[in-house]
Parts: C-alpha cells; structure tokens; sequence
C-alpha cells in the first residue's frame, strides 16, 4: 500500500503536460543553475560584510541586515511564491522570480547607500521566494517518478548542498580580486542567461486552477501566512541580535502565533487554499519536513560558526579565499554522496539514507566540535568537514524525493513551498538558538579563564570565542542525530512508492 495520501497517490505525474517534449539535460543544467544562484546567494555576501561596511557607512548593527532583508523576504514568502507557480504557471513564476533577482542584483551592485542595498537584498528576497519553489517543482512535474527524477534530485541536492560553500568561496574570490559589488553584479549575467533560456527549454504552462485563474486565489491566506512567517523570522533574527526576553522579540513571536493561526483557520474553510492541509495528512511526508528543518538548522548554522573559527586571528587565520577552499572537500562530499544515493535510492528506497544522512553529518559535526584554538586544518577541520559533506548529500537527496513522491501536480508548486519554508525557518531558528548558546558559552568560558589568572587577554579571547563556537556545534550536532530519530520514527516510505510505471508519467 502506497505511503502517499489517496487524494495525491493517483497522481504522480505532469497530468496536463505540453506534448512538446522536453530535453532532460538542458532541462537539468537550467533548474541546476538556478538554484546554485539562489542558495549561493545566501552566503556569497557573507565574506564581503567587511567591505560592504566600510564602503557605505554600516555601523556593526544595521551590517547584520544585508543578511537579514534577504532571509525575511524569501521566508516569508515562500508559501505564496509556491502556490502563484500553481495557479498561474510554473515557467511564468520561474522566469519572473529569476528577472527580479536579477534586477535587484544589478541595483544592489551599483548601491550608494545603506538604504539602497537593503531594499535591493530585500528584492533579491523576493524574487527567491517565487524562484526556489517553481524550479523544485518542475523537477518534479519534469522528471519521470523513479530513477530519472531520482538522478535529477541528485543533481538537484548536490547544488542545494554545497551552495553555501561554494557561495563562500565566489565570495572570498570576488571581494579580494575584484571588489565587494561584484557578489552582486555575478548573478546579472547568469540571471539573463537563464530567463533566456527558460522558454526554449520548458514548453509554456498553463494555470492549474482551470477556468478561474487567480479569481479564486486564497487572499486572506496569502496575506495572514507572509505575515505570520515574516513575524517569526523576524522574531528569531531580533532574539538572536538582543535577547530572548527582548519586546520587540516576544510582540514578533505572539504576532506571528496569532496570524498563523489565523492562517490555518482561513485553509480550513477556503476552497482552493493557499496551503492546503492534505499535505501533512501523510506522517512520512510530514516527517520529511521536521527532518529538513532539524538538519538544515544543524548544518546550515555549522558554517556560520566554522568559518568565524577559520577566519579568526586566534585560531587559524585563513584569508576570504582560503576560508571558501577549506570548504571544497565537503563540496566534493556532498557532491560524491548525493549521486550515489540518487543511484541507489530507486532499489533501496529513501527510508534508509533519511536515517543514516544524518546521522553521518552528525559524527562530521560531533569532530568539528572537538576544536581547539591551536587545532589545525588537515587534523581537525579536514575530516570533519568531509563526513559532513558526505552526510549532507545523502540527506538532501533522500528529504527531497521523500516530501515530492506521489504528490499531485497541481499541489506541486506549494508542495516545494513547504519543503523550502522548512529549510529556511530551521537555519533562521537554529542560527538564533545556536548563537545564544554559543554567547552563553563564551560568557562562562571567559570567567573561568580570568578566575584562573596566568593567561594573556588575546589568549582568553580566543579560547573563550573557540568555546562558543564548538559548543555550538556540539548541539548542531545533537540536531542531526535527532532528525535521524525522526525519520526512523516517522518516515515509512518504500522502494516502491518512488518507482512508478514510466507509463503512468507523460512528458
């Protein structure tokens, strides 16, 4: 008996497909490329935080919201972004989220103030949230069910997970050769490039909602979901920046609680709900989201905190540019393990890899979390970083083909949305609940250094800021191994229910 709910298990495929065939591979490299430019995105800005504040005036403060305008407007509108690519197509929503992204770029490369480049991340935030769903769903809608999307989410999760190192090392690359603008100016030319061959590649789609478009188009539930998800991002942003007992904090938190369940009454009773609540009906799709929130929390925060550790004075001091190729070995990781479970996942089914992924991340954070401020990169980071890669790979691609198998095409769209939101909401949450226990830990750390005298203050600093970040991870960690109990828990997927009848599937 199929794992996926009755109302979506009939439909696993493109029901209303064009009969013009697509070609796979430029199909793939397309999606591929786009989505290496979104979750790049994330990160390439990071290495240039330092320049960006000394060009345009950025006090310490308001430096953290080049960061936090891109994260508040993507999550925040993930959900809707996903379910316009159903209603009024995929393409449409693909080419237009990646031309919006596109600009932004180009108006936060030529930015002259603060403000400027705040509104331009802001945009660039926007055109992420309509992007990231529509090229994730048409991985699923483009791809036969079974091992030819199963090698197409390998390609896919191989971009999704090693983005973030890659956007570090482009980073460090672009800010030391070129200048800080160029982080942004890279996305123009490949954002043209991609919205021009959108239409050669993807024949035009039509609005799922047949004869009645966007008429019936869930406005209360679009407004109280951007609002609500908004609102707790920008809670958690607040409470890592001041506290947990911050007002601003607590009034973002009780805002988003209200209007988020206000959102779930409004899908309750609307008839073509923004999100609708089928989707949760099956515990091993829903264990796949819990799965992508916990580790994404764990891993995506573990760069944060590594990279501080590579980059800081007392410990290894690397420049931008070896900071972003220390990361190349877990790119290789994530890139080598992704292909494989993408081969095996069709004869074995995702169950096990959904299980063991994490729990092989895990033990690569549980290593990086024995670091000491005279630790060394090819002893201590080194093997840390590679088992982590390799754990990321086989993650990536079993959530993926877990939370997309047997859903049905015009939940497609909204279906990515969720899995998106997931992953943006648990590196938000983490990042904020790992800080807090890393400044705690540093506290603690510093006092018991003075308290036992004999030591210089740049030594107590390093050891002190060392101690945070490994505590850090240490609970990073401890994320990773609970999401692998989730998804042995939860998670009853079979091999069968991610191979189809290719007959069953049109292109």
């Amino acid at each position: 008996m199929s794992t996926a709910p009755p109302e979506v298990a009939t439909s696993t495929g493109l029901t209303d497909a064009p009969a013009r065939k697509v070609h796979p591979g430029l199909a793939l490299a397309v999606l591929a490329g786009a989505q290496l430019m979104i979750v790049l995105d994330a990160t390439i800005v990071n290495i240039a935080l330092p320049d960006i504040r000394r060009a345009l005036g950025f006090s310490e403060a308001s430096l953290t919201w080049v960061m936090n305008a891109y994260t508040l407007t993507f999550g925040g509108l993930l959900l809707l972004g996903g379910r316009l690519g159903d209603l009024i197509g995929r393409r449409k929503m693909f080419i237009g989220g990646l031309l919006l992204f596109t600009l932004a770029s180009l108006l936060g490369g030529f930015a002259q103030n603060e403000g400027t480049l705040l509104a331009a991340r802001a945009l660039q935030g926007v055109g992420g949230a309509f992007t990231a769903p529509a090229v994730l769903s048409l991985v699923t809608t483009t791809f036969k069910e079974g091992p030819e999307r199963a090698r197409a989410l390998g390609v896919y999760a191989a971009v999704s997970g090693m983005g973030a190192a890659v956007g570090l090392l482009a980073g460090g690359f672009l800010t030391e050769y070129a200048n800080w603008r160029w982080v942004m100016f890279v996305n123009v030319p490949i954002g043209i490039a991609l919205a021009s061959a959108i239409p050669r590649v993807f024949p035009a789609d039509e609005a799922r909602d047949s004869g009645t478009g966007l008429a019936r188009f869930d406005i209360p539930g679009a407004i109280t979901s951007t609002v609500g998800v908004s609102s707790l991002v920008y809670g958690f942003i607040r409470a890592a920046e001041e506290s947990w007992t911050d007002s601003v904090a607590i009034t973002a938190f009780v805002l988003g609680a209200v209007f988020l369940a206000a959102f779930l009454t409004i899908e309750l009773r609307t008839r073509l709900p923004l999100l609708p609540l089928r989707l949760f009906r099956n515990r091993t799709r829903t264990g796949g989201y819990l799965v992508m929130m916990l580790a994404g929390a764990g891993m995506m925060s573990t760069f944060f905190f590594l990279t501080l550790f590579m980059q800081n004075e007392g410990t290894l001091s690397l420049s931008p540019v070896l900071a972003g190729t220390a990361y190349l070995p877990l790119t290789a990781g994530v890139i080598t393990s992704a292909q494989i479970t993408s081969r095996l996942i069709t004869t074995r089914g995702p169950r096990p890899f959904l299980i063991f992924g994490p729990l092989l991340a895990g033990l690569g954070l549980l290593w990086l979390s024995f670091l000491e401020t005279d630790s060394q990169y090819w002893t201590g980071i080194l093997p840390g970083v590679l088992v982590m890669g390799l754990g990321m790979g086989a993650v990536f691609v079993s959530i993926m083909t877990t939370a997309t198998a047997g859903i049905a095409p015009e939940d497609a769209g909204i279906g990515s949305a969720v899995l998106n939101v997931t992953q943006q909401l648990g590196g938000t949450i983490g990042l904020a609940v790992l800080a807090t226990i890393s400044t705690s830990a540093m506290k603690s750390d510093r006092d018991d250094q003075i308290a036992q005298g004999g030591k210089s203050v740049d030594d107590i600093v390093a050891h002190a800021l060392t101690s945070g970040w490994t505590t850090a991870i240490l609970a990073a960690s401890i994320m990773l191994f609970a999401s692998s109990l989730i998804a042995f828990a939860l998670v009853r997927i079979r091999r069968e229910d991610v191979v189809v009848d290719p007959s069953a599937v049109s292109h």
